[in-house]
This record gives C-alpha cells, structure tokens and sequence, in this order.
C-alpha cells in the first residue's frame, strides 16, 4: 500500500513538473541601469543668493545608462515621475531647509538603480495679509457657512482648467446638514486662528464629535457607506506653515481669479472640521469675515473638496406653521368621516409584496374612545387591514403634519403615515413624490424611519434616516413633519433627525394628500411571526397647519 501511494504521489509530481515546463514567460533581457548621474540646479542661484532666488524652486536632471524612466522620491512621501529624467519641484517650506531626495532609474525588466542627493533650498514665501485676515493680528474664530450654499462641496482635481477650481460635481444647500444627528456635529466646529510669537497656531473645538468623510469611517472607529458624525479628539493647539500652492489651478490661465495661492498646512495631521485625511488647504479666497477654502481628498486625489467659512455663526431660521387648516380628533365613535377619508381597497401586495386584504370592515378600521384604530388581523392563511386617505377630500401643498399614535407590535407589522403626490396617476411613483412622516417595522421594535421618496432616491436607495426611541408600540407619540418651499424636515417628539433640502427639481412643490395605513410582512414589513393574530395602530389625531 504504501508503495502505491508513493508511486502515485511521484507521478502527480511528475505531471505537474511536465505541465509547468509548458508554460512560457517571456520576460525579455533584464537590464539595471548604471552611471546613474543626478544634477541639481537652485533656481536663482547666484554668488550673492547660493541657495536659490527664495523661490524654493529646484530643477533636477537625472541621467542614466540603460535607463527608460525615473522616479524621484521626497522626504515628505510624496514622488513624481519624470520619464525624460527632468523636474522641476517646488520646494514650499519656508526658511532655509535641507532635504534628501532618492532618485530612482528604471530600466527592461522593472530592475532599477537609486541614488539620493542632499539639497539644500531658500524658500521666502510670505503672506503677511492672509496671517492677518485668518487671526485678526490675536485671535480668531471661524465657523462653517451653514447658511450659504455651497458651503461644503466637492469637484474634480484634474488637468481640465473650466472645471478644476470650484466644486462642479456637488454642493450643499443652506444647512443641508442640520437634519440628523449623524451629520449636523459638521456645523458645531468652531475654528481659532491665533498668533504666538510671530507663529500662527489653530485650534479645532468640534464638540467631542468630527464629522467624517464615509472613506475615512474606520479612523473614527466607524462603519458603514455614509459620511457621519463619530467622537473623536482633534487634539490641541497645531503649527500653521503658509506655502505657496502647486494646485492645478495654479496652471490655469484665470488662476489669479479663481485662487489666492497661499497653502495652510497644519502640523500634527489638524484639519478644518470635515475629515479626508488632508491638512493642507489652499485658501481661494479670504476676507476679513469669509474665507474659501479648497483641499484634495488623500486617498482618492481625483476630488477636490471645498468649504466657506464665516466669522459670524450662522443660525438657522425655523419656518412653522400655526394655522390650522385640516384636523381629524376622533371624537366620534363609528366608521372614520367620509368627508375627510376614503379607502384603497383590495390585495395585490401593493408594489412590495405586502401579505394584507385592505376592507373598510369595521373588524379593520374604526373610530372608539377618543381614536382611529386601524387593525391587521390574522384571517385564515392571509391578513386583513386598512388603508385610509384623504385623496378627494384634502390635499395640500406645503405646512406642518402632527400625528399622535401608538403603534402596532408583532413581527411583520408595518404601520405607515405617510403623503403621496396627488398627480401620482399621471406623474407614476416616484416621480410623484412621497413624503414617509413614520413607518416602523413590528421585527425591529422602537426603530422609526423617516423617509423620502423621489427620482434617484426610492426603494431601497430613499432618502431617509432613523430615530430609536422607547414604547412605540404601548405609549403615544407625535410624528410630525415640516413641509416648507426649503426643506422637508421630520421629527418624533419634536426631536429633528431627518432633513431634505427642497430644491425646484424636486417633486415637493405641488400637492400631497395623507394616507394612513397598517400593512403585513412585503419588503420592508419582512417576516410575519407565525404566533401574530391581530395587533392595531391607534390614532389620536391628525393635524395640518399652514
């Protein structure tokens, strides 16, 4: 036996011997490069200026035997690569200063050659004007632009000079982060420049909370795909070296409208409030009350971030509404008013696999001791429940919502309070718009969703957050939601914790009208609990104002 496993194991050894020797890698001739030459020239070198005109400018020429390209390497980590064994660098560090520089020649077969040269540089970058606008000759304190548009936005970092100085792929509205407690940390930074001794220092106060890009989440010690708020200490007081940009806005025609030129780099990894692994920013545009910045994410340098900054913090007005035009107080027993409710009626699952038959059975809806209950009820194999609303009764186009309710309990329940665009027969969803006040699903008990709903954002992709609070299924609450030309903001308990920014583009500037409604098990409901017999969400009132 055991000479057969050893013959056995020999020719499978064999095998893959012959195979391998079939193979054919052709690497070609493997040649390093040698007399690997590197001539450094001071830009403005002269016997009265021996280390550079104070530009900071270096060229570099590399030669080599048998070399195809080169690469030079700073102490700083950063390289570049120089195919023609040219370059020029800029040298940004203020002050007479000594750097070591590797330069690397490759050639045939990825084999390469290296040699480092020691070069010593004057670089007399000033600007005295932008120390004084930043500190205000002490000290000064910055906040973010919340009100003003594009107060946070990102573009393109690439050679195209129409578009590569202000942020074209996106920009935040006034305030756009306000909504939700996993964004709205962003406008609590409070940014101080001062001076000591004739060195800038900054100081980053972020409340105890940064809010961080979704690529730099782990940094925070977080998860997820979604830019948010997590703890973290930003640390003390930072060094501010100023140092002329090498952005590639500086080799735009316009550059001297579109940049000021100066960069801030902040030692000790200091940042300006939204984290991208970034500490140098390069000032747009600065005045004694408003400053633009602009700065390159580290790990994708593709995107170009933008920021304004004001030295007044901006508040926020809050638009309500106080008249009331439409209410519902259930105070009479029996079937809901028809003149304020009608009925969907039937099965189908709705467009999300939902397992109830909507009736207008009393057995479902019906209106006793001072509420509206709408009950799902276990009927055989199937589901029964409600569905009201108050299409062809009310509609509305802007205001404040309040409904008081406690909801249903049991895996698989889905109750929903919620608006839907009046012309959604003609306008198909979600073209039409919908507008989620509450939803809550009976298998993640206390979790409640406030969503929206509209082109690019539905299903699974919506708009929306959550906010966990206690006994949502034996206490009531107040779901609400403000509706303004602006924005669409929602609450539970007069606590805020989602917002969307309303633009012209969007389909909440027309009319909606309610709909109330328990539904069972579908996309969202998930899994029916087999012991589940009927559970109902009972309504207080319903209130809109304008």
């Amino acid at each position: 036996m055991k000479k057969i496993i050893i013959n056995t194991i020999s020719i499978f050894i064999l095998l893959i011997m012959v195979n391998c020797s079939k193979d054919d890698f052709t690497f070609g001739s493997l040649q390093a490069p040698t007399n690997l030459q590197v001539a450094v020239q001071l830009i403005g070198k002269t016997a009265a200026n021996p280390n550079g005109d104070g530009s900071g400018k270096v060229k570099f020429t590399a030669t080599a035997d048998d070399a195809i390209s080169y690469k030079f390497v700073f102490p700083d980590g950063t390289s570049s690569n120089a195919p023609s064994g040219v370059l020029e660098k800029l040298f940004t560090k203020v002050g007479l200063n000594s750097y070591t520089v590797t330069v690397v020649a490759s050639g045939t077969g990825g084999v390469s050659t290296n040699s480092t040269v020691e070069v010593k540089v004057q670089s007399n970058f000033e600007d005295a004007e932008a120390i004084k606008l930043l500190t205000g000759g002490t000290t000064k304190k910055w906040y973010v632009s919340a009100s003003e548009p594009g107060h946070l936005g990102v573009g393109q970092n690439d050679g195209d000079a129409t578009k590569n100085y202000y942020p074209n792929y996106y920009q935040a509205v006034a305030f756009e982060k306000a909504g939700a407690a996993a964004t709205s940390c962003f406008y609590d930074n409070v940014l101080t420049f001062s001076l000591d001794g004739g060195i800038m220092k900054f100081k980053l106060d972020n409340g105890g909370s940064t809010f961080f890009n979704s690529a730099y989440l782990s940094v925070g010690g977080g998860t997820g795909s979604n830019d948010a708020c997590l703890a973290y200490n930003t640390g003390g007081l930072k060094t501010v070296a100023l140092s002329p940009s090498e952005s590639v806005i500086m080799r735009n025609a316009d550059r001297l409208t579109q940049t000021r030129g100066t960069v801030m780099n902040f030692s000790d990894g200091g940042f300006m409030g939204y984290y991208v692994g970034q500490s140098s920013y390069e000032i747009l545009s600065i005045t004694d009350n408003r400053m633009a910045v602009r700065f390159v994410q580290a790990n994708n340098t593709g995107l170009a971030w933008y920021m304004i900054f004001t030295t007044t913090k901006p508040t926020q007005a809050v638009t309500d509404y106080t008249t009331l035009k439409f209410s519902d107080e259930f105070n009479t027993d029996g079937a809901p008013d028809p003149a304020k409710w009608s009925y969907d009626l039937g099965a189908g699952g709705w467009g999300n696999s939902e397992l109830q038959t909507y009736t207008n059975s009393s057995d479902n809806v019906i209106v006793a001791g001072g509420s509206l209950k709408i009950t799902a009820k276990k009927v055989g194999v199937g589901y029964t429940s409600s569905r009201l609303k108050s299409e062809g009764k009310y509609k509305f186009t802007y205001g404040k919502v309040e409904v008081r309710a406690k909801l249903p309990a049991g895996g698989g329940t889905w109750p929903a309070i919620w608006m839907l665009g009046s012309d959604y027969a003609t306008n198909t969803w979600p073209g039409c718009g919908e507008i989620d006040i509450m939803e809550h699903k009976g298998n993640e008990p206390n979790v409640i969703h406030g969503t929206l709903h509209y082109p690019g954002f539905s299903g699974g992709n919506a708009n929306g957050s959550t906010k966990t609070i206690t006994n949502a299924s034996t206490e009531f609450h107040v779901y609400k939601t403000i509706w303004t030309p602006a924005s669409v903001k929602i609450y539970v308990d007069d606590v805020l914790y989602h917002t969307v920014a309303n633009v012209s583009s969007l389909p909440f500037n027309k009319d909606f009208f309610m709909i109330l409604n328990v539904a069972m098990g579908g996309t969202f409901g998930g899994t029916v609990d087999p012991a589940f017999t009927q559970s109902s969400m009972e309504i207080d009132y319903v209130r809109v104002y304008q």
